[in-house]
């Protein structure tokens, strides 16, 4: 893979080029020819997400594994992903460019919140699908008016009512603290968490605080959240400062029963300290391939192995990896499920009509499942405690249904 100067990286171009770069499309439909499909996303490979880059790169080496073995259905895969530096504007400037300039026959899982909501309404009122992309935002399931855009995580507020149903099971009679992202991602976590408390909230949520994503540490906040007198913490934000809030929490001697949003043991617990983020529960749906007791999993032994050949420069700590290679097999199932009925009428249709499939590297009795009318595909979690060398689950994997 060759990086250009705008952050353009192609996989598949020999596809192309051994047409004489002038691979005709099928008729009626940008990006198909017969020896190619042209796919194209965004991702963060600057900007202050960039820890996240390994999301679009596992794409991107997925699809040059793809065509090593010989493409989908006879067609190589050309797949265009361009940086769009967390920055909204630049990720429309850099989507019209794959839409317009590239051609492609459809978005591959875009990832990001703020990035995918500036690409929503282009996207749909070209009939462009957006297919599986990664965002828990609720905005994005909306067949109705949005049937181009197609969702793949679970909801934010999903995940949000989940941790509120463990809290009053665990400790009813807490004193909750919350910390979360300013944006929509923690407003989403926080909206369902406080719908899961339902009318407890006022009484359990002790102190509230917010933070935004350019700051560097959060360690005061954790200073005034103990100070609040909460036995409970809950941080609903990105890994970085999930690690922050254990070891500041560790530090000042304060053991709550701490809950966070993202929490892996190579991102969140080994860098804040195994030892104080023993006893730390997040939510998981994805399988970690650091996690010792992963490591025999068929799973978890083809993907480290797809790392060490396609990935070679990627942390195997590093989840976004494992979300981007999860995303791209998803994308590899419905188009070769297309056949030669390549059109993005049948590309939608097969997107979102997902019955028990489960992506390779998702938990035991988490499976996908949506519908022309709801097209939220992940229905269950999977509670999980860090015991100090991995996750242990929680009991068995739990319904979620952001309705309630």
């Amino acid at each position: 893979m060759r990086l250009l100067s705008r952050r353009h990286f192609l996989v598949g171009t020999g596809a192309a080029l051994a047409n004489g770069g002038r691979a005709r499309a099928k008729p009626g439909v940008s990006g198909i020819a017969a020896n190619e499909i042209k796919l194209g996303t965004t991702a963060f490979y600057s900007g202050p997400a960039s820890g996240s880059a390994a999301y679009g790169l596992a794409q991107a080496a997925y699809f040059r594994m793809v065509n090593d073995r010989g493409g989908i259905n006879g067609r190589k895969v050309n797949f265009i992903s361009l940086d769009n530096a967390f920055n909204p504007a630049k990720a429309l400037e850099q989507t019209r460019r794959l839409v317009e300039a590239d051609e492609v026959f459809a978005i591959a899982g875009s990832i990001g919140t703020p990035t995918n909501a500036a690409t929503q309404k282009y996207l749909n009122d070209r009939g462009i699908p957006n297919l599986f992309l990664t965002s828990g935002a609720e905005r994005f399931n909306d067949p109705v008016a949005f049937p181009w855009i197609v969702p793949f995580y679970p909801t934010f507020i999903s995940r949000g009512i989940l941790f509120a149903k463990f809290v009053l099971r665990e400790r009813p009679s807490g004193r909750i603290a919350v910390q979360y992202e300013n944006d929509d991602f923690g407003r989403d976590y926080l909206k369902g968490f406080e719908r899961g408390l339902g009318d407890r909230a006022q009484q359990m949520i002790v102190r509230k605080t917010s933070h935004e994503l350019t700051e560097a540490s959060i360690d005061a906040q954790i200073v005034d959240l103990k100070s609040a007198g909460a036995d409970v913490l809950v941080q609903f934000t990105q890994a970085k400062y999930s690690a922050q809030g254990i070891r500041a929490a560790a530090a000042l001697g304060w053991h709550p029963l701490h809950i966070v949003a993202i929490g892996s043991a190579g991102s969140t617990f080994v860098p804040a300290g195994a030892a104080a983020s023993k006893g730390v529960v997040t939510a998981i749906w994805e399988r970690q391939p650091t996690d010792p007791t992963q490591a025999s999993e068929i799973a978890v032994v083809d993907y480290r192995a797809f790392a060490t050949k396609y990935l070679p420069n990627v942390d195997l700590d590093n989840l976004s990896a494992v979300s981007g290679y999860d995303n791209a097999c998803m994308l590899e199932l419905v188009l070769k499920r297309c056949g030669d009925d390549l059109t993005r009428e049948n590309l939608l249709r097969l997107a979102t009509s997902l019955n028990g499939e489960t992506p390779p590297m998702f938990m035991a009795g988490i499976g996908v499942r949506n519908s022309p009318r709801d097209y939220r595909a992940i229905h269950h979690l999977q509670l999980a405690r860090f015991d100090g060398v991995g996750m242990a689950p929680l009991g068995r994997p739990e319904p979620i249904d952001d309705s309630d």
